[in-house]
């Protein structure tokens, strides 16, 4: 499953199947299904990643980090401090 852009509607948000998301651009490994969660966002949402390099952020605004593929730059969206399942938790 590659993690693609939000274009008119993201196909992998109610997704749920058992797999691995890859970089749409490099194949590089960025999440488990095991780690992702539903929410209300049109976006897929997960609680952490498959290595530890797998993704690179950087502070965009106060609560919002840009998310990047960790091996090719490849844009992923926005994590929110402190909004997931559980408080504390950040959303990819």
């Amino acid at each position: 499953m590659s993690f693609c852009s939000f274009v008119g509607g993201e196909v992998y948000k109610d997704h749920f199947k058992p797999g691995i998301y890859v970089c749409s651009k490099c194949d590089y490994q960025l999440f488990s299904s095991r780690s992702k969660y539903e929410h209300s966002s049109p976006w897929p949402a997960f609680t952490e990643t498959i290595h530890e390099d797998s993704v690179s952020k950087y502070k965009e605004r106060p609560g919002a980090y840009k998310v990047r593929c960790g091996k090719c730059g490849n844009g992923l969206g926005h994590e929110f401090v402190n909004d997931g399942p559980s408080k504390g938790l950040s959303r990819f």
